[in-house]
């Protein structure tokens, strides 16, 4: 961790149960259970719903404990910022030492009982991915590049491919599809975060790309990110995920995400500041939007299929 002061010592009351599951970044969280349950669905083979159950259960504990070991690790930088200062730990409401015990036994209990419910496999990868995000994006990436998010995106976007690894017990080009989408939408989706943030990230020395590169230079990314995820997105239709509902969806998401994206790319500092960034904030919530319509509409394709009514038959 870096040399920023904090202190953990000082407890603004005892913590409670809200607190030690903060600790587990539930909207992180939220988005792991709901990737990794359409990766599941989508998977074309049947689960027996408690084992279904059991690896969406732990796959959610996994993701939970890279969040404790994140809080963690950056407890020193979130102390700092704006947007993280009153999570538990710089807020004094758990101590470090707590989060990293916690994190560390999740993971171990999260690894080897989605092994257990599923397959060896499916608890490999969970471990592998606990370990890319704490150790190389926390850990490596973070501070010392700003590339942080595009590589170290990779964490966020494993989950619906671990789904599929419980279900079937191996990989192919749809877990990869939907690993991709949410590689390559990452970046956009944090660098709006970013230009509207970027003092945060500049007072905790975080050298994120609004920081290295300046405001215009992040706005051309998120534009070109964008134009590439359509690509992607589009061309996924017509996979074994696709189909009629995907493409549809696929269509009005990505014309409403690019126009959102060209926005920013017009937008200079003085509109942005003057009406505090409105359109980045609304391509910001706009991108939630986007990711959980893609995976809706893959989970209804799934859902259709046995009806002969998903993918394009």
């Amino acid at each position: 961790m870096s040399d920023i002061s904090y202190n953990t010592n000082i407890h603004e009351g005892e913590a409670g149960f809200g607190d030690y599951f903060a600790l587990l970044k539930p909207r992180v969280m939220s988005l792991v259970v709901f990737t990794a349950f359409v990766g599941l669905m989508a998977a074309p083979v049947g689960v027996h719903p408690l084992v279904g159950f059991a690896s969406i259960l732990f796959i959610a504990v996994g993701g939970g404990a890279s969040g404790a070991l994140n809080m963690w690790w950056d407890a020193d930088i979130d102390a700092v910022m704006r947007r993280t200062r009153n999570r538990p730990i710089p807020s004094g409401k758990i101590e470090a030492g707590e989060a990293l015990a916690l994190g560390l036994a999740l993971a171990a209990i999260s690894v080897v009982m989605l092994g257990l419910a599923s397959n060896v496999y499916a608890g490999a990868f969970l471990a592998f991915t606990i370990f890319f995000y704490v150790v190389v994006y926390s850990m490596w990436l973070k501070r010392s590049t700003p590339h942080n998010i595009v590589i170290g995106g990779a964490a966020g976007a494993f989950p619906p491919a671990i789904g599929w690894v419980a279900a079937t017990g191996s990989l192919t080009v749809e877990p990869l599809l939907m690993f991709a989408l949410i590689f390559i939408w990452t970046p956009p989706h944090f660098w709006a975060l970013a230009l509207f943030m970027r003092s945060d990230y500049d007072d905790a020395g975080v050298p994120m790309l609004t920081v290295t590169h300046g405001r215009r230079a992040t706005r051309v990314h998120i534009l070109a990110y964008t134009a590439l995820l359509a690509v992607l997105s589009l061309g996924a239709a017509f996979s074994g995920l696709g189909g009629p509902v995907y493409l549809a969806v696929a269509v009005v998401m990505n014309l409403l995400f690019l126009r959102g994206a060209v926005k920013i790319w017009r937008r200079d500092e003085v509109a942005s500041e003057a009406d505090d960034f409105a359109v980045e904030r609304k391509f910001f919530k706009l991108s939630l939007l986007y990711l959980f319509a893609h995976f809706s509409a893959i989970m209804v394709e799934a859902l259709l299929q046995p009806y002969g009514l998903g993918g394009w038959g």
